[in-house]
Formats: C-alpha cells, sequence, structure tokens
C-alpha cells in the first residue's frame, strides 16, 4: 500500500533543498543542489532567479521521482524560502528582467539612511515591525524599477510582477497561473501593515511602489495553486508557504504564546511566538508575521545573531585552527572551563539587543597557555551567550516566558553546545532527531492542508524522540560566565567607539 507523504521545498541562499517525508515522519527522498553567487560590485549579492528555478525544478522532479520509486504518493507540495530576496518579471513571459537582489545585498543603504533622516523610521516601525534596513525587500524593489528607465512604467501599466522567492516558485510552478505569497513572507518587504493585515498604501507611496506589481496576500497554510504538469512534470496541490524562519517554526510543533525556537546556521535567528499580538519591542527585535496552529496569521518576535557558525567557519577557513567544524564539540569538551577566553564575534557589528554596527570582533582573556581547543570553546560560547540574550530581550518585551528551547540548524548537532546552551539560558532545549526543521515547517504546512496530519504537534510526534538537555549549570557559575561575555562584549564596543 502506498505510503502518503509530502515534499518540502527549501529554496535558500546558497542552494535548493527538497524533502519527501511520509505520514509516519520516514524521510523518503531528499535531493539538493547549489547555485551560482554573483557579487557584482562590493555590498552587492545577487541572483540569477532562471537559475533558481531551474535548480528547484530539477531537485524537486529527483526526489519526487524517488519518493515514487520507494512506494510514496505525495500529495502536496509545501515552499519555504530565503527571505527578503526579490525578483522582478515579465508577467507573460515569465522571465527575470533583472537578477533578483538578495537578502545579503547592502546598496540601498543610502536611501535607507535618507528615509531616517527624513523621518520615517518611526511610522515604518509602527506598520510593519521592521527598521529602516536594506535587509528588508522595500527599497530592493524601489532601486529594480529605477534600474532601467522603462521598467517603472512597464510596473505600472501591469506589464511586470514582484515578489520574494516564494512568489516567483509559485509562478513558475503555476506556469504563471498563481501571483501570491503569504504573510510571512510579505511581513519581510516593508509593505506590509501588520495590524491592518495587508499591503499598506502609505508605504506603496514611501518606497514608489505600485500595488498592481506584489502578490496577492494568502494565508500561509492555504492554496497556492496547483503545479503545471508541463512545467513540472507533476500536477500537485501547493498547500503551504511560510518564510524559512517562520517555516522553522511551525515545523517545531504546537503554536503558542512562548513556544521558542533557534536555527544555528551561518548567523542564528530566534524566534518567540506571541500568539495573535503582535509585540512592539523596546529592546531592538522586530516584530513579525507567524503561523498560527490552523496556518492563519499569527506573530512573532525575531533577533538575529548575525555571526553564529560563521565564526566556527573562520577558525577553520581564515585561521587553520580546525580542519572541520565537527573537532569542536572535542576540543570544547576538552577543557574544564573557558580560562576567561571570550570570543565575540562581531565580524559585521552586533546585532539586538545592542545594535551596534560599528562594533568588530574581540577576543580577550588570552595567555600563554591559551590554545586552539579555547578559540574553538569560545567561538560554541558566543552563539549560546547571544541567543541568551536576544531570548531574555523577547521575553522582556512580551512578557511571555519561555519554558524550553526548541532548536535546529547544524550547530544545533553539536551536543556540548546544547548543553551549554540550555545551561546558559537555564531552561531545557530541545532538539529533534531531524535539523533541518526549515524544510520539515513546509512539509508539515502543505500535510496539515492535505489531511496527512491533523496540526503540526502530531507531524512532529512522527518524527520521533526528540533529544533534551537539561540546564547543568549552577547558578553561581552562570552568573560568572555571562558576567565575563558582558565585560568581553563592552570591550569589542568600545575599541570601535574609541577610534579617532
Amino acid at each position: 500500500m502506498a505510503v502518503r507523504a509530502v515534499a518540502a521545498v527549501d529554496q535558500g541562499t546558497t542552494g535548493s533543498t527538497v524533502l519527501v517525508v511520509g505520514e509516519d515522519g520516514r524521510l523518503l527522498a531528499r535531493a539538493y543542489s547549489e547555485f551560482t553567487q554573483h557579487f557584482p560590485r562590493p555590498g552587492w549579492v545577487e541572483h540569477d532567479a532562471s537559475e533558481i528555478w531551474t535548480v528547484t525544478r530539477d531537485v524537486l522532479r529527483e526526489a519526487l521521482d524517488a519518493a515514487s520509486a520507494e512506494g510514496a504518493r505525495v500529495e502536496s507540495i509545501g515552499i519555504t524560502n530565503q527571505r527578503e530576496t526579490v525578483v522582478l518579471w515579465d508577467r507573460a513571459t515569465l522571465e527575470p528582467v533583472h537578477r533578483a537582489i538578495v537578502w545579503q545585498d547592502r546598496r540601498t543603504t543610502d536611501r535607507c539612511r535618507a528615509l531616517k533622516e527624513a523621518g520615517h523610521e518611526t511610522e515604518v516601525r509602527r506598520r510593519t515591525g521592521l527598521v529602516l534596513d536594506p535587509y528588508f525587500s522595500g527599497t530592493k524593489i524601489q532601486w529594480l524599477l529605477e534600474a532601467e528607465p522603462e521598467l517603472r512604467s512597464r510596473a505600472e501599466a501591469g506589464e511586470l510582477a514582484c515578489g520574494t522567492i516564494d512568489s516567483w516558485l509559485i509562478a513558475r510552478m503555476t506556469a504563471g497561473a498563481v501571483h501570491a505569497t503569504d504573510p510571512t513572507n510579505a511581513s519581510r518587504t516593508l509593505l506590509y501593515d501588520l495590524h491592518e493585515r495587508g499591503w499598506s498604501a502609505p508605504l506603496l507611496d514611501l518606497f514608489g511602489v505600485p500595488e498592481a506589481l506584489l502578490p496577492e496576500v494568502r494565508r500561509s497554510g492555504g492554496s497556492f495553486g496547483t503545479t503545471s504538469g508541463e512545467a513540472l512534470g507533476h500536477e500537485l496541490p501547493i498547500l503551504g508557504v511560510a518564510g524559512d524562519q517562520q517555516s522553522a517554526l511551525y515545523g517545531q510543533g504546537r503554536q503558542a504564546p512562548g513556544l521558542a525556537k533557534n536555527t544555528y546556521g551561518t548567523g542564528a535567528f530566534l524566534l518567540l511566538h506571541t500568539g495573535e499580538e503582535a509585540v512592539a519591542s523596546e529592546h531592538g527585535l522586530l516584530t513579525t508575521a507567524a503561523v498560527t496552529e490552523d496556518g492563519g496569521h499569527g506573530y512573532a518576535l525575531e533577533g538575529s545573531v548575525f555571526v553564529a557558525g560563521a565564526a566556527v567557519q573562520w577558525l577553520r577557513d581564515a585561521l587553520g585552527v580546525i580542519d572541520d567544524a565537527a573537532e569542536t564539540e572535542a576540543l570544547a569538551a576538552s577543557l574544564d572551563g573557558n580560562d576567561g577566553v571570550y570570543l565575540v564575534p562581531a565580524f559585521v557589528g552586533l546585532g539586538a539587543p545592542h545594535w551596534d554596527p560599528e562594533a568588530r570582533g574581540t577576543i580577550v582573556g588570552l595567555t600563554r597557555g591559551t590554545g586552539r581547543a579555547h578559540l574553538a570553546r569560545a567561538a560554541l560560547e558566543a552563539m549560546a551567550y547571544r541567543t541568551a540574550e536576544v531570548l531574555a530581550a523577547m521575553e522582556a518585551d512580551s512578557g511571555v516566558e519561555a519554558e524550553e528551547l526548541r532548536v535546529d540548524g547544524g550547530a544545533a548537532d553539536n551536543d556540548w553546545l546544547m548543553r551549554f546552551q540550555a545551561g546558559i539560558v537555564g531552561r531545557p532545549v530541545v532538539r529533534f532527531p531531524l535539523v533541518e526543521t526549515t524544510a520539515l515547517g513546509a512539509a508539515a504546512l502543505a500535510g496539515v492542508g492535505a489531511g496527512v496530519w491533523t496540526d503540526a504537534e502530531q507531524f512532529r510526534d512522527s518524527l520521533g524522540t526528540p533529544s533534551r538537555f537539561e540546564p547543568a549549570l549552577d547558578e553561581q557559575e552562570r552568573v560568572r560566565l555571562v558576567s565575563g561575555w558582558s565585560r568581553a562584549v563592552r570591550a569589542a564596543r568600545a575599541w570601535s567607539a574609541d577610534r579617532e
């Protein structure tokens, strides 16, 4: 008898992954392929949207074929994607008119600064929950419309379409039949009013974006059309869409106030579900859309740690301290303590709750006895300290306390880090067997929509028993370590502040 299954497309910054998950939680197929990164100028980052589509289509076909060979009956597709990256394309031909501008791109820094100086940030933040920064999509879209003289007139005439990567993939998968997005992606554009739950006319005017250019906003757990047999080779309903971090949050289980998750990747993204209330932050966090238990419109607080796993990559690639990231676990465990050595990986400044873009990476506490184990341990510890800072800020803003911290991402496989993280946040850390929760969230949305699972919690339960790391640091030791970290952060910020 065929196994009911769903396919999850995880379109990331460097590649596209597809997972096929069976109703019993088994991973039935997986396919992955990278695509090209383009850096036309310093600070500019672009993707070829046509290549993204081709790569995604090919890995989706590969995974679906492999799952079929295993006896799976795929019933629906879910999509999760790199957020804030935008594509502008011709509605009739489905051909991009410019390369996609990636979330990392900084070309609109001056435009954001001008908007701040003109006094617009308070109102933008009130409506969107975001800050004026090139990271978000609004100024990217504005830049695209001004890149070539005819693009704005074509956009106003309805000849062009624009959207984040989810919208682009939906358009290609449905052969142009559907131009849609979901609230979690829309809420990252600087154009979406979190409270009115729709595109904001005042913000569209501010950024010079015609509403006709933008996709329809549909509920995350809703229908986004059916894939075209001609375009994909399969006709399947698309029943779930969410931006990568909100997808990871949904993949962690029951959606309720207090659900907290941290994704450890190149950076780290911490989200705290606040239910159906949009909480304004006083600690520099972002208020963003999230998914409710039934796939509807909820809210979360989000904080980003700019450098997490990237610090370990730096030890490996720039310093040659390690040959493989996996070595850090044994190196950290080889020491009885950190011996006062701290690494503040502020390579691109410090995000929430410090928001100091001028801070720079700093290592403190070095002695003649410091070795590579200390540096490895310091890089891991830094992830835990920064996570604890952001979680504390979230709880202070929302008045909601997380009973536990659910984790995913590559570094979540490091048991030493997870034990240390539990000690520093003072509550259990929970890791499920599959740490690719971004894709799993899309699978859960699609599966719940198709009736494969009743809700996200049942989906999570199907994946197996989680690993649970209980806090083991005594309070005096925790306070001592956190105090040392705070002192190291002050040193990193003072170094930049004291320059002439």
